[in-house]
């Protein structure tokens, strides 16, 4: 980039939309402010008091904008902070942004008048089992509030996620929430909620902040301060262990495996984490709309905001099956991209072409995840499908449609599991249906043998990310078969299970919200759907209450019928964000074609 990054970061709208910031810009040499130049070239800016307010790249390309204020007690806070993604998109961190009330009335229990705060947390730590010092981290005793009638407030506070429409708050929408952080002296690693409505690449965006601010704390310290996992809940999983690992070291106590002891949902809290030597650092192409990351020197991923697939590049180093079939390379001082026989070749600056990369690429997979589009693939904005996941709102507005369609997924998996018949329902099924799933398709595919899978699908986009996840899973198990046996087949007309005649075993439907009031059409597309299920085979239908008299008169008998707002994954997610409504009436049927 021509010119001197500090001024082209400072001077840039995309670096600062908190008026604060731009209004100490301005005068950032008078006002006190500094920058530092760290060893990798990347830019960090500071306020007089020492706090960030800004990261960028060697060439001044915001990384993340940080807003700083005064709480209640005058202490200095995190107000704010804006990360920017891989793909361009900027997502929004509010510290306390999510705060869930539990009031209890104690007024019959003897001897309230004389309960503190510590009373509560002894409570709350028998009734949710947890350590009574894992109560005490989290609630404060402005968390606890016992009123002069006897009735208890406890607020259980989470940093909030959301989704930056326009770069800014103003229109912003929730997306997810994680542990309350100290951010003025970070002291643990936060446990992440509904982590699978983060857009792609929040995660290692908000463990960069996170790494940062930790680096500034414990400049100047003898050694580091080491981290633990924790959370009322935790939920240790692989994917959050290899994030923590790419900006923290693991030590496992008595020298043990970390990995191992993390997963234990009873001992994860064992680990320490210290600071990895060389965390990943991310380098930005304006001109090209690409974002390099690179680690220890070594090329890890390249992003192409303009790629139609939503997915990343990544070094084929180390690996016997590239994601997705997509690589990254460098080749004297240039990156070569490659998805499957599509290749792109992108010069680099004289600081990224002495990269290291792999030398050689794997073979492809035997099938491409599109193959299951056949010789349709939908044209889908890149934009579109980097965004395609599942938000869900914190208020009392109800749940989308493809959005509480995990609810009954994950339910009639977890039911398989627990329910003889049902289990057999779906392990004998040869020929499965799956209609306006789109968020849910990869859920509903069993992956036990090759089947016959058509899924008919209306969101192009969420329908993309199906089949990357389906491929994902044929790839661990080298079962390329059960790729080319699934189908998608695109629908844009009413009822999407019209076209032609096939039958099935099995099949799960959602019948679009839009048809929930027209009678004539949810008659039509009942009967065209029980036309599809062989004699003996069963269904899985989501639609109103009103119609299981229409699945009746097309022949199917109703085995059981149950409100999808009672059912337990539903509820599960109630205790994340206790205000979520779903669509009044909304029911989930079994039939069976007798």
């Amino acid at each position: 980039m021509a010119g001197d990054p500090v001024r082209t970061a400072l001077a840039s709208p995309d670096s600062l939309r908190f008026p604060a910031n731009r209004a100490f810009a301005q005068q950032f040499d008078q006002s006190g402010g500094r920058v530092v130049r760290q060893s990798t070239g990347h830019l960090v800016f500071y306020r007089p008091d020492g706090r960030r307010f800004l990261a960028t790249d060697p060439d001044g390309h915001p990384l993340h904008e940080c807003e700083w204020g005064l709480d209640a007690c005058g202490r200095t806070v995190l107000m704010r902070a804006r990360l920017r993604l891989d793909w361009g998109r900027w997502v929004g961190l509010k510290p306390g942004g999510l705060v869930n009330e539990t009031r209890l009335n104690l007024a019959t229990k003897p001897g309230w008048q004389r309960l503190k705060a510590e009373d509560l947390r002894h409570m709350a730590a028998q009734a949710m089992r947890v350590p009574i010092e894992e109560v005490r981290f989290f609630y404060g005793d402005e968390d606890l509030v016992i009123d002069a009638h006897g009735q208890a407030t406890i607020r259980h506070r989470k940093d909030a996620f959301y989704v930056l429409e326009d770069d800014t708050f103003e229109s912003a929408r929730f997306m997810s929430c994680m542990g309350a952080m100290r951010w003025e002296q970070i002291d643990f690693l936060p446990v992440v909620e509904l982590f699978k409505s983060l857009l792609p690449g929040t995660g290692s965006a908000a463990f960069e902040l996170i790494r940062g601010l930790y680096d500034d704390q414990n400049e100047g310290q003898p050694r580091p301060r080491p981290l633990r996992y924790r959370g009322i809940p935790t939920y240790p999983s692989e994917a959050a262990f290899r994030l923590f690992s790419s900006f923290f070291t693991a030590q496992a106590p008595s020298g043990g495996d970390p990995i191992a002891l993390f997963m234990d949902p009873s001992r994860s809290h064992q680990i320490t984490w210290l600071p990895a030597p060389a965390p990943p650092l991310r380098y930005f192409d304006e001109a090209q709309h690409l974002c390099l990351t690179v680690q220890g020197g070594v090329l890890l991923k390249a992003t192409d905001a303009d790629d139609p697939t939503g997915l990343s590049y990544v070094n084929p180093k180390g690996r016997r099956m590239v994601p997705w079939d997509r690589s990254a390379v460098i080749v004297d001082g240039r990156l070569l991209l490659s998805d499957r026989d599509v290749k792109k070749d992108v010069p680099l600056s004289q600081e990224l072409a002495t990269v290291a990369t792999s030398s050689s690429t794997p073979p492809v997979s035997p099938a491409d995840w599109r193959s299951v589009f056949g010789a349709s693939v939908p044209a889908v904005q890149s934009a579109a499908v980097f965004g395609a996941v599942l938000l869900y709102p914190q208020d009392e507005t109800p749940v989308g449609e493809l959005a509480a369609q995990p609810f009954v997924a994950d339910y009639l998996q977890d039911l398989a599991e627990q329910d003889r018949e049902i289990g057999q329902i779906l392990m004998k099924a040869e020929r499965v249906l799956i209609d306006n799933g789109d968020a849910v398709i990869s859920t509903c595919v069993p992956f036990d043998r090759p089947r016959e899978v058509v899924a008919h699908v209306r969101h192009p986009a969420f329908a993309y990310k199906q089949a990357q996840q389906l491929w994902t899973v044929c790839a661990e198990l080298q079962r390329w078969e059960w790729v080319q046996r699934t189908r998608f087949l695109s629908v844009s007309t009413t009822p999407s299970v019209a076209g032609q005649f096939e039958s099935y075993d099995l099949a799960y439907a959602w019948l679009p919200y839009a048809e929930f009031e027209q009678g004539a059409v949810l008659a039509l597309w009942v009967r065209a759907l029980a036309q599809r299920i062989k004699a003996g085979g069963n269904a899985f239908i989501v639609g109103p209450a009103r119609m299981g008299d229409e699945l009746s008169r097309a022949g199917l008998q109703r085995c059981w019928e149950e409100s999808v707002e009672r059912l337990p994954t539903f509820a599960m997610h109630k205790t994340i964000l206790p205000k979520a409504r779903l669509r009044s009436g909304l029911m989930l049927f079994h039939v069976r074609r007798s």
